[in-house]
Formats: structure tokens, sequence, C-alpha cells
């Protein structure tokens, strides 16, 4: 009888993910039709650059699985990857440091992705184009009116919202922050937040945030789709513009906004030193032995356990490193307020022990219950770990500065 209900929920998982296909193809073939024409061919474009059909295929295939999607749809993340440079671009800067926009700059190895980054079509960004000033408006304004509902609006920086929104003049007509998020959000297939500035006000938005500074959507009231970190691995950028191709639709979202296939996990959940915190071998001072012998780095303010990323498997710079594997522990940049609530960054967070057995215990008794039994074994704390508040409601505007669910 088991057999024949599980037989039963895999015809119709199997025939909910045909009827989505079909949805893809047609979403697809609709995009054909309304997406401008190509700049570049991107198997030209791969070929140059030394990537063989070979590796594409296999980009294609870590692409699908890490989009939570099954291998059928191979064929369409392909597809999708050839139109990526036919989706029209409005890049806006507010309040940050260019940070994310160096992280997509910074790319030394011709992957696809970076290859894909290298292709896009950027209708207007203030960092990287010729045009200035009357010139580069005139841009800005022609984007909006040759896509409507076709461009994708990528937000970078908070808005400073003080002094009745008087912060943050740009252009040659002196518009704020605010008039501009509002004027190219409205017309945008959908916006993305590129960094923690943008999607939850980050470090302009710390304690006591004179400015008033906020995340896009506290400070205009619409709807994104934040790709958090400081910076954030442009490896997420690129499966959700894939997405958003594919479906016509922003992927699956976390209860901060975040699409769940990147941020559904915590990095302490695939951390390579992960083996080490279970068996209570911690780092507990810079330099130490300890730390040469790769040991967890928990103890010395190691945020990996409270932050929600794909920065242990994804990795940067072409996959070859990442901050906890360089040596520091994570600063929990992706998560909201992450300034103000995971300071000090190089300490453990003492209002937050790590739980034993369904109860709350200062670090130091960790290693020790875990030793002293056996019978708890290594795989009882990945149950027992996971951050309550992770894809819950977000708190009261009397608990932390909102941002809305999704």
């Amino acid at each position: 009888m088991a057999k024949k209900q599980s037989s039963g929920c895999n015809r119709t998982v199997s025939e909910q993910y045909h009827q989505l296909m079909e949805q893809c193809k047609v979403h697809m073939e609709a995009m054909d039709r309304e997406l401008p024409a190509a700049r570049e061919d991107l198997h030209e474009v791969l070929q140059e650059r030394g990537v063989s059909r070979r590796d594409f295929l296999k980009w294609t295939s870590v692409m699908t699985a890490a989009l939570m999607l099954p291998p059928m749809f191979k064929p369409m993340v392909a597809k999708a990857a050839e139109n990526f440079s036919r989706v029209p671009v409005i890049w806006l800067h507010f309040a940050e440091c260019t940070g994310c926009s160096e992280a997509f700059l910074r790319t030394y190895y011709p992957n696809v992705d970076d290859i894909l980054l290298d292709t896009i079509s950027l209708e207007y960004h203030e960092t990287l184009m010729a045009a200035a000033g009357h010139q580069a408006e005139a841009c800005l304004e022609k984007a909006m009116a040759d896509f409507p509902g076709k461009y994708v609006c990528v937000t970078e920086g908070a808005i400073p919202t003080g002094l009745n929104g008087k912060y943050l003049r740009l252009g040659p007509k002196g518009k704020t922050g605010i008039d501009i998020a509002k004027e190219v959000t409205s017309k945008a297939m959908a916006t993305i937040c590129i960094g923690s500035c943008s999607a939850f006000g980050n470090i302009q938005a710390a304690r006591p945030n004179p400015t008033d500074a906020k995340s896009i959507e506290d400070a205009i009231g619409v709807s994104t789709i934040n790709i958090a970190g400081c910076p954030p691995n442009p490896v997420n950028f690129v499966g959700t513009i894939l997405h958003l191709l594919m479906f016509g639709a922003a992927p699956a979202l976390d209860g901060q906004g975040r699409p769940l296939w990147a941020y559904g996990k915590r990095i302490h959940d695939f951390c390579e030193r992960r083996p080490h915190y279970d068996a209570g071998e911690y780092v507990e001072e810079w330099g130490d032995e300890a730390a040469k012998k790769g040991w967890c780095l928990y103890k010395v303010g190691c945020k990996g356990p409270y932050t929600y990323a794909n920065c242990s498997k994804v990795r940067f710079n072409a996959g070859v490193s990442w901050p906890i594997m360089g040596g520091h522990g994570c600063i929990g940049c992706t998560e909201p307020d992450f300034w103000d609530t995971m300071a000090p960054l190089e300490k453990p967070i003492a209002d937050k022990p790590i739980g034993v057995g369904g109860v709350e215990a200062e670090v130091d008794g960790i290693g020790a219950a875990l030793l002293g039994a056996t019978v708890i074994g290594v795989g009882v704390h990945a149950g027992m770990t996971a951050l309550k508040s992770h894809g819950q409601p977000k708190k009261t505007d009397e608990e932390t500065p909102s941002h809305n669910e999704h």
C-alpha cells in the first residue's frame, strides 16, 4: 500500500514538473518575441574566451541543480543563458561604496557566470557608462521609454530618507534618490537589490543612522528580490536573472526577500570547518595552534551558525576561496542589520549561544556535551540549531526596522 501511495505521489510531482516545463516554454517563447535582439552571440563569446561546449553543459547542469530544478530543465537553463544579454538592465546607485559593482567586475577566470555578466545589456550604470550629465540622464529616460515592463532595475545602496528625502540629489535635474528609485522601479519587470545596503540598509542604516537610511523596499514600498551580501556573490545574481527569464517571476523567496535556492541554508551547514565545531575544537585566539590546524572559528567571532547564504558552496573569485577558508570568521553580512546585530565581529554573540539537546548553552559546553555523550553523534547538531527566525515573519517596528514580507 505504501508503495502505491509513493508511486502516486511521484506521478503527481512528475505531472507538476511537466506543467511547470510547459509554462516555462510558453514564457520563453514570449520572451523570444518581446526582448531586444541579442547584442552578442553567447556561444561565440564562450568560444573566444576558451570555454568549450562541454564546459557550458557542465555549468548548465550545476546551475539547474542550484536553482532546485530537475535535470529536465537543463535545456531551458541553457536557453535562458543564451538570452541573458537580451535583458535590458538599469543599474542605480544610491548610498553605497560601489563594492558590489566592483565584485562583479573583479573577475579573473573565464567561467560562464563571468562571461554572462560581461554580455549583460547595461542600458544605464553610473559607474561604468561613458556618458555624464544630460547625456547620462537621456540614456536613463530612453531605456525606460524603450523597454517599459521589460527591463530589470538593479539597485545598489540604501536610500537616505531623512530631511523629508532631500538627501542624495543626483543628475543635472537634481532629482532625489527617492524620486529616481520610484520612477525607475515603477516601470521595471523586477527590482533586484544588489548587496545588503540596498536589501536591508546595512552600514548606512546602522545605529545611530543619522540620515535615516533604509532599504529600497522600506524607502519606497516596492517589492524587491534581495541578493544580500557585502558584497554578494555574482552567481546569485546570475541565477536570479536566469529564473526571471525562464518563468517571468522571482524565484521562491525567504522571509527576508532572498532567493531560497541561494540563501536557504546556513553557511555553518556546509562549512569545511564544521567537523571541528562538532568535535569541540576551536580557535581560541588568532595565530594559535588551532588556527594553524584549521579548527572552528566560532570563539573568535564566526557568525556562520546565524547566517543564511551559499558562500561555503559557491565561494568567491571563481570558486577559489571564501572568508572562512581564508582564515577569518563569517561576519553575517547577508543578514538584516548585521552591522548592529552581529557586533562585535570578532567575538561570539553573548545572548545567542548554540543549543545542545534543546538547551541553550555557552560554546565551552558544546564540545564537552558532544564528546561526553556518544549517543548524540555528529548529526544531531545539524537538526537542532536551525535559526528560528529564518523564513518567518519579520520583527515589528518596535523591535527593528521592518522589511515587509514577500
